[in-house]
């Protein structure tokens, strides 16, 4: 919602009462309770002590000193999560809440209509409210991402804050302490204040950058200077289940580095005074993606380094995460800024910044050497495919409305993603840029190309990072047309709006795609932990188990009568293997009998014949003779 229309709330509010009948009026009352956020400095200091020393019950108790005067004081738990772009403040896990103030206890109401609201009545000659209350971390995943083990946690400021209604989360001033189990390190964007026993406490810092501001710690870690002799530190912050794990060569550290160089010659200008990799290799703690201006929270399994595989390369999580301090937290979509946590985000830009982050995650990764020339293709293969073959649900629904799902779905899973869609702005977007960059380089001859938009939307203001620079969609088009001119408004809409495909990238690039009988070697490490792909061939995913995770729809799988969720037992009269799988599908080139899958849906078994004659089908990168090779060019080091 714009900041106009909530300067109307108040007056639609009392229109809605005048005409309304008594039960309505009751509720527009009670809504009216939580005061609108305005650009007005709260008074005095919110202090904010956590005790996370109970790893073996994984709970975290947390303590609040909040300035308050005698009346009303609305407390607020986040809700609407900056990198999440939706309503998924973690509200179900807070418990044990109780208020005093000058010794006495407070009653509290929980507001009807914003459940994520607290209503406390302060007495007169009160100065503040002591708020007390713990947050129950996940005990096992199905309750939600593990964040505490008996080595390490991670420790989000939007699970643990409550915060009072009425202002601008830039204008609350707040204090942080964190006492952490004996023998832990803890890293932060947070500059430490001061460190007594087991005790930091930070320097204090507005709620915006608190929130913006998690910490990992652990028993075992390791700091690598990605920036060595830079004015502006970059730090790789490693945290593992056990030391083994934090062993990485001296060609891997460098890799790293290089990804610091290859942003920095992309970008130009920074915004962040220094930059935080908050990295966790384990087992145990829930893998992580998540971008913070100075600093991201990043989850890997334990055998990041020590399980390497050149083949494969590293992934692009630390690229992706590392773009977002430019594009996504420095540079906002205007429609995605909101003034405090519990005021509606907007998601229609989404394909900025996911879909050109997901682009230059993937492009940083390539040229930094984390991933080599040949990987880096491999897994543009894969996306590519997905957008030639693979989303039949593009045919009924668009890229665009996908920015919606964060708010839809909550990244719940989905029983047939391929044409439900699913947050497709990511990868599409990707599709997109790709396009945008091989268009641009086309039409200057090879002078432009998308870096120069980088440079210019994002790269501005270098040093800048307490202020948000947010655009809209014309600030897009603008810039673009600034790089080369062109319209660039109906080739993004054209796009964005499903009247164009989106592969065509690759063909600008000097590429096409194929299918081969074998996988690429990115799709073969994806495979070591022992799912089964034959997605463009019968249409199947299959977990190790053998249980199908996806069905393409329309596919030869989909069409015989087989489903996500059901289970494969046996394969033409043999036990199912993934390997006996693919011997059938080789067989079945020249056999022109049907597979036959025998499968297991709840307690009922039946044999579905599959009529699918074409063979393993895996997605791979090939040039086109005589087209200029744009994509070498898009992936070699600056």
């Amino acid at each position: 919602m714009s900041r106009p229309v909530r300067r109307l709330l108040p007056l639609l509010c009392a229109a809605a009462l005048a005409a309304a009948p008594a039960f309505a009026q009751d509720i527009a009352l009670t809504s009216a309770q939580v005061p609108v956020p305005a650009d007005t400095a709260y008074p005095g200091t919110v202090s904010i002590h956590v005790d996370a020393t109970d790893l073996a019950r994984r709970i975290v108790r947390v303590r609040e000193e909040i300035p308050a005067q005698a009346g009303r004081l609305t407390l607020l738990y986040p809700q609407w999560l900056p990198g999440n772009h939706g309503p998924s403040g973690p509200l179900d896990k807070i418990a044990g809440l109780a208020f005093t103030a000058n010794g006495q206890k407070l009653a509290w109401t929980r507001d009807p209509l914003n459940v994520f609201a607290f209503h406390v009545d302060v007495p007169q000659g009160a100065t503040s409210v002591t708020a007390e209350y713990q947050y129950l971390t996940p005990t096992d995943p199905a309750q939600g991402r593990i964040v505490m083990t008996p080595n390490m946690m991670n420790l989000q400021w939007n699970a643990l804050v409550l915060y009072p209604a009425g202002h601008y989360a830039s204008r609350i001033d707040t204090s942080a302490s964190v006492r952490y189990p004996a023998g832990f390190g803890a890293a932060t964007a947070l500059d430490v204040a001061e460190t007594k026993g087991d005790t930091v406490t930070y320097r204090n810092v507005p709620l915006d950058i608190l929130v913006d501001s998690p910490i990992y710690a652990g028993r075992y870690g390791k700091v690598i200077d990605l920036a060595p002799g830079a004015k502006v530190p970059v730090r790789l912050n490693i945290f593992a289940d056990a030391p083994k794990y934090l062993e990485a060569k001296p060609e891997q550290i460098d890799a790293h580095r290089r990804l610091y160089q290859q942003a920095m010659k992309l970008y130009g200008g920074q915004h962040y005074d220094h930059y935080d990799f908050l990295f966790s290799l384990s087992d145990q703690l829930g893998g992580n993606g998540l971008e913070h201006q100075r600093s991201s929270e990043d989850g890997e399994d334990t055998g990041y380094f020590t399980d390497y595989d050149p083949k494969a390369g590293f992934s692009d999580l630390l690229a992706h995460e590392y773009t977002h301090s430019w594009n996504g937290k420095y540079r906002r979509p205007a429609d995605l800024w909101t003034p405090n946590y519990n005021v509606p985000m907007q998601d229609s830009l989404l394909w900025v910044y996911e879909g050109q982050t997901q682009y230059w995650g993937n492009v940083l990764t390539g040229r930094s050497g984390l991933r080599s020339k040949q990987a880096a293709f491999d897994a543009l293969a894969l996306t590519a495919a997905t957008y030639a073959d693979n989303r039949p649900g593009l045919a009924w629904r668009a890229v665009q409305d996908t920015t919606n799902d964060p708010i839809i779905a909550s990244r719940r899973p989905k029983s047939y993603r391929n044409y439900q869609l699913s947050e497709d702005y990511y990868s599409a977007g990707q599709m997109i840029w790709l396009e945008a960059d091989a268009r641009i380089r086309a039409k200057t001859g090879g002078k432009k190309s998308l870096d120069d938009f980088a440079r210019a939307f994002f790269g501005v203001n270098d040093g800048e990072w307490k202020v948000q620079n947010t655009y809209t969609f014309d600030d897009v088009v603008k810039t673009l047309d600034g790089v080369v001119h062109d319209d660039w408004a109906t080739f993004l809409r054209d796009r964005l709006d499903g009247k164009v495909p989106l592969t065509g990238g690759l063909e600008a690039s000097g590429w096409k795609l194929v299918y081969k009988d074998e996988p690429n070697g990115v799709a073969k490490a994806a495979a070591k932990g022992g799912g089964a792909d034959f997605v463009y061939s019968l249409g199947l995913s299959i977990g190790k188990d053998g249980k199908v995770s996806d069905v393409r729809w329309d596919s030869p799988a989909f069409n015989a009568g087989i489903g996500s969720g059901m289970t494969i037992v046996a394969v033409n009269d043999r036990e199912y293997s993934k390997d006996v799988l693919s011997d059938a599908v080789k067989a079945a080139k020249d056999d022109k009998a049907p597979i036959r899958l025998m499968v297991k849906s709840f307690d009922r078994y039946q044999t579905i014949p599959v009529d699918y004659h074409g063979g393993l089908r895996y997605p791979h990168l090939e040039r086109i003779a005589g087209k200029p090779d744009l994509l070498t060019s898009i992936y070699a080091p600056r």
